[in-house]
Protein backbone atom coordinates (compact mmCIF):
# COMPACT_ATOMS: atom_id res chain seq x y z
CA UNK A 1 0.00 0.00 0.00
CA UNK A 2 1.00 3.90 -1.00
CA UNK A 3 0.80 6.59 1.12
CA UNK A 4 0.72 9.79 -1.20
CA UNK A 5 2.34 12.87 0.31
CA UNK A 6 -0.74 15.55 0.24
CA UNK A 7 0.44 18.67 -1.66
CA UNK A 8 -1.23 21.87 -3.29
CA UNK A 9 0.38 23.23 -6.76
CA UNK A 10 0.32 26.67 -7.81
CA UNK A 11 -0.24 26.14 -12.00
CA UNK A 12 -0.81 29.44 -12.50
CA UNK A 13 0.56 29.82 -16.35
CA UNK A 14 1.85 26.19 -15.93
CA UNK A 15 1.46 23.69 -19.40
CA UNK A 16 -1.32 20.75 -17.59
CA UNK A 17 -2.16 18.75 -20.11
CA UNK A 18 -5.16 16.27 -19.88
CA UNK A 19 -5.55 12.66 -21.85
CA UNK A 20 -9.16 11.40 -22.29
CA UNK A 21 -12.36 11.43 -24.73
CA UNK A 22 -13.71 14.49 -25.59
CA UNK A 23 -16.85 13.20 -23.60
CA UNK A 24 -14.90 11.78 -20.83
CA UNK A 25 -16.54 13.33 -17.81
CA UNK A 26 -13.62 13.08 -15.69
CA UNK A 27 -10.96 14.30 -18.10
CA UNK A 28 -13.75 17.19 -18.70
CA UNK A 29 -13.90 17.78 -15.01
CA UNK A 30 -10.51 17.81 -14.55
CA UNK A 31 -9.56 20.33 -17.31
CA UNK A 32 -11.90 22.67 -16.06
CA UNK A 33 -10.25 22.11 -12.84
CA UNK A 34 -6.98 22.87 -13.91
CA UNK A 35 -8.05 26.01 -15.48
CA UNK A 36 -9.69 27.50 -12.33
CA UNK A 37 -6.56 27.11 -11.51
CA UNK A 38 -4.92 29.21 -14.19
CA UNK A 39 -2.80 26.47 -15.94
CA UNK A 40 -2.05 26.45 -19.48
CA UNK A 41 -4.29 23.47 -20.37
CA UNK A 42 -3.76 21.08 -23.18
CA UNK A 43 -6.40 18.57 -24.11
CA UNK A 44 -5.53 15.47 -26.33
CA UNK A 45 -8.68 13.34 -26.88
CA UNK A 46 -7.16 10.42 -28.62
CA UNK A 47 -4.45 8.37 -26.49
CA UNK A 48 -2.52 7.55 -30.24
CA UNK A 49 -2.42 10.62 -30.70
CA UNK A 50 0.20 11.82 -27.72
CA UNK A 51 3.48 13.18 -28.82
CA UNK A 52 6.75 12.96 -26.93
CA UNK A 53 6.33 16.71 -26.73
CA UNK A 54 3.34 17.01 -25.57
CA UNK A 55 4.93 15.28 -22.38
CA UNK A 56 8.27 17.14 -22.90
CA UNK A 57 6.72 20.52 -22.52
CA UNK A 58 4.08 19.78 -19.56
CA UNK A 59 4.51 20.78 -16.02
CA UNK A 60 1.74 18.17 -14.98
CA UNK A 61 -0.45 15.95 -17.25
CA UNK A 62 -3.22 13.77 -16.31
CA UNK A 63 -4.77 10.65 -17.96
CA UNK A 64 -8.21 9.14 -17.75
CA UNK A 65 -8.04 5.90 -20.35
CA UNK A 66 -7.64 2.67 -18.56
CA UNK A 67 -5.18 1.75 -21.48
CA UNK A 68 -2.15 0.06 -19.92
CA UNK A 69 0.38 0.36 -22.87
CA UNK A 70 -0.86 4.35 -23.01
CA UNK A 71 -0.05 4.45 -19.30
CA UNK A 72 3.00 2.69 -19.51
CA UNK A 73 4.38 5.06 -22.49
CA UNK A 74 3.28 8.25 -20.58
CA UNK A 75 5.63 6.92 -17.17
CA UNK A 76 8.60 6.31 -19.46
CA UNK A 77 8.25 9.73 -21.08
CA UNK A 78 7.55 11.31 -17.28
CA UNK A 79 10.72 9.88 -16.33
CA UNK A 80 12.88 10.98 -19.06
CA UNK A 81 10.86 14.57 -18.91
CA UNK A 82 10.39 15.06 -15.42
CA UNK A 83 7.12 15.38 -15.30
CA UNK A 84 4.40 14.96 -12.80
CA UNK A 85 1.96 12.36 -13.81
CA UNK A 86 -1.64 11.03 -12.84
CA UNK A 87 -2.97 7.80 -14.54
CA UNK A 88 -6.34 7.79 -13.20
CA UNK A 89 -7.21 4.69 -11.37
CA UNK A 90 -3.50 3.20 -12.30
CA UNK A 91 -1.80 5.00 -8.96
CA UNK A 92 1.64 2.52 -10.61
CA UNK A 93 1.81 4.55 -13.54
CA UNK A 94 1.97 7.90 -12.14
CA UNK A 95 3.11 10.25 -9.32
CA UNK A 96 0.10 11.93 -8.58
CA UNK A 97 -2.96 10.46 -6.88
CA UNK A 98 -6.06 12.97 -7.49
CA UNK A 99 -8.07 13.74 -4.29
CA UNK A 100 -11.73 14.51 -3.99
CA UNK A 101 -11.90 18.18 -3.22
CA UNK A 102 -15.05 20.18 -1.63
CA UNK A 103 -14.63 23.55 -2.07
CA UNK A 104 -15.67 26.87 -1.32
CA UNK A 105 -14.62 30.30 -2.38
CA UNK A 106 -10.93 30.12 -1.94
CA UNK A 107 -11.52 26.89 0.52
CA UNK A 108 -10.17 23.60 -0.75
CA UNK A 109 -10.51 20.35 1.20
CA UNK A 110 -8.85 17.29 -0.50
CA UNK A 111 -9.82 13.95 0.61
CA UNK A 112 -7.47 11.29 -0.18
CA UNK A 113 -8.03 7.88 0.68
CA UNK A 114 -4.88 6.64 -1.19
CA UNK A 115 -7.02 5.05 -4.30
CA UNK A 116 -7.83 2.38 -1.80
CA UNK A 117 -11.60 3.54 -1.24
CA UNK A 118 -12.94 6.02 -3.91
CA UNK A 119 -16.46 5.82 -2.79
CA UNK A 120 -15.60 6.57 0.43
CA UNK A 121 -13.85 9.42 -0.62
CA UNK A 122 -16.64 10.65 -2.27
CA UNK A 123 -19.44 10.10 0.55
CA UNK A 124 -16.59 12.61 2.05
CA UNK A 125 -16.54 15.53 -0.52
CA UNK A 126 -20.15 15.13 -0.71
CA UNK A 127 -20.99 16.01 3.17
CA UNK A 128 -18.08 18.56 3.28
CA UNK A 129 -19.78 20.20 -0.09
CA UNK A 130 -23.30 20.37 2.07
CA UNK A 131 -21.79 22.05 4.96
CA UNK A 132 -19.21 24.42 2.93
CA UNK A 133 -22.33 26.80 2.35
CA UNK A 134 -22.63 30.11 0.96
CA UNK A 135 -22.72 31.00 5.09
CA UNK A 136 -19.38 29.31 5.53
CA UNK A 137 -17.93 30.95 1.88
CA UNK A 138 -19.59 34.64 3.08
CA UNK A 139 -17.43 33.62 7.22
CA UNK A 140 -14.37 33.20 5.44
CA UNK A 141 -14.36 36.25 3.01
CA UNK A 142 -15.25 38.03 6.32
CA UNK A 143 -12.28 36.50 8.05
CA UNK A 144 -9.85 37.74 4.98
CA UNK A 145 -11.22 41.16 4.90
CA UNK A 146 -10.32 41.63 8.70
CA UNK A 147 -6.60 39.73 8.12
CA UNK A 148 -6.12 42.42 5.53
CA UNK A 149 -6.97 45.25 7.71
CA UNK A 150 -5.18 43.85 10.60
CA UNK A 151 -1.99 43.37 8.39
CA UNK A 152 -2.50 47.04 7.08
CA UNK A 153 -3.08 48.36 11.04
CA UNK A 154 -0.07 46.47 12.40
CA UNK A 155 2.34 46.02 9.13
CA UNK A 156 5.72 45.80 10.92
CA UNK A 157 7.59 42.30 11.66
CA UNK A 158 7.72 42.80 15.15
CA UNK A 159 3.33 43.20 15.06
CA UNK A 160 3.49 39.67 13.48
CA UNK A 161 2.72 38.41 16.84
CA UNK A 162 -0.58 40.66 17.29
CA UNK A 163 -1.42 39.91 13.75
CA UNK A 164 -1.65 36.28 14.64
CA UNK A 165 -3.46 36.47 17.89
CA UNK A 166 -5.97 38.52 15.96
CA UNK A 167 -6.53 35.59 13.47
CA UNK A 168 -7.25 33.38 15.93
CA UNK A 169 -9.59 35.80 18.21
CA UNK A 170 -11.72 36.52 15.16
CA UNK A 171 -11.91 32.28 13.97
CA UNK A 172 -12.88 31.52 17.96
CA UNK A 173 -16.41 30.35 18.05
CA UNK A 174 -16.27 28.33 14.75
CA UNK A 175 -16.54 24.47 15.25
CA UNK A 176 -17.07 21.56 12.70
CA UNK A 177 -18.76 18.38 13.94
CA UNK A 178 -18.46 15.10 12.31
CA UNK A 179 -19.87 11.80 12.48
CA UNK A 180 -19.34 8.20 10.73
CA UNK A 181 -22.20 5.64 10.12
CA UNK A 182 -21.02 2.29 8.47
CA UNK A 183 -23.17 -0.06 6.74
CA UNK A 184 -25.13 -2.61 8.70
CA UNK A 185 -22.88 -5.93 6.73
CA UNK A 186 -19.03 -3.85 8.95
CA UNK A 187 -20.84 -3.43 12.46
CA UNK A 188 -20.78 -6.53 15.16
Amino acid sequence: MRIFFPVSLNLVGRRCVVIGAADDREAVEKSAALAEAGADVGRITRGEDVREEDIAEAFFVISTPQDEALSERLRELADKHRTLLCCIDQPKYGFVAMAAIAKAGPVRVAISTAGLAPRVGKVLKKALQKVMDTKFERFIGVLAERRERTREEHPLPEESALRRGAAIEAATGFEAEVAFRYPEWFEP
